[in-house]
């Protein structure tokens, strides 16, 4: 049973507990944890996102599940936790890429875009009325010369990445990653690894999971064709 003091701390998100703790920040936190995972891989000119588009029920449409967007054709998003607040930060997202664009007169960079959602996501455990959003967003595409990877997570943090993952079974995959990432990687190998790592919490097929790639094309997103020939390229359980 929780003590009054911490269920005082609960009832106000904005108020620190005395051991330094935001609790509905790590009850956020927890909930990315019981979203479906979204996995991002750093290759040597794009960046992979593959996710798990998990469904409650067979007679779901799985293309009604969006967990991969496109934010200005250059930049993606891939998302884990609360779909109605993945959503809601994509569109913070779109929203600050388009009014970068019209005010620069150009498109902006993937980290000044996670950075203001980071910021976004940050006014939302300090401002009363609100509450955190229980999702945490994998930020990807080309800056200059080089891909990047971010992770924006509830507390409002941004890090950056060569390769990760978010939702349930994020840290078994980040181990996965830790132990065959290698840099260098080209595109192809990249989409290997990424449906490697998820495949060790569910069992990759075309309709279950989604890929887009982060290049030199933009936002270029998998059909069902494409995905099919991912997956056996992969050596993944799939059909």
């Amino acid at each position: 049973m929780q003590s009054n003091d911490q269920q005082a701390y609960d009832r106000g998100h904005t108020i620190f507990s005395p051991d330094g703790r935001l609790y509905q920040v790590e009850y956020a936190r927890e909930a990315v944890k019981r979203g479906s995972p979204t996995v991002g891989v750093r290759t040597a000119d794009a960046v992979v996102l593959a996710t798990d588009r998990r469904r409650r029920s067979r007679l779901i449409e799985p293309d009604s599940i969006e967990k991969l967007h496109d934010i200005d054709g250059r930049i993606g998003m891939g998302t884990a936790g609360h779909v109605a607040d993945g959503r809601r930060l994509v569109d913070a997202g779109r929203t600050y890429a388009q009014r970068d664009r019209l005010r620069y007169g150009e498109r902006p960079g993937v980290e000044p875009v996670a950075k203001a959602i980071a910021d976004h996501i940050q006014e939302s455990t300090q401002s009363g009325g609100t509450r955190p959003f229980g999702a945490s967003l994998l930020v990807a595409g080309g800056s200059g010369d080089r891909p990047r990877l971010f992770e924006v997570e509830p507390s409002g943090t941004p890090y950056e990445w060569r390769a990760t993952a978010i939702g349930a079974g994020s840290g078994e995959i980040r181990e996965s990653l830790e132990e065959r990432y290698e840099r260098g990687l080209d595109t192809q190998r990249g989409v290997d690894l990424a449906l490697r790592a998820l495949a060790g919490q569910t069992d990759p097929t075309a309709t279950t999971v989604d890929i887009a790639i982060l290049g030199s094309d933009g936002f270029d997103q998998f059909d069902h064709d494409r995905r099919e020939r991912a997956i056996e390229s992969a050596g993944v359980t799939g059909s």
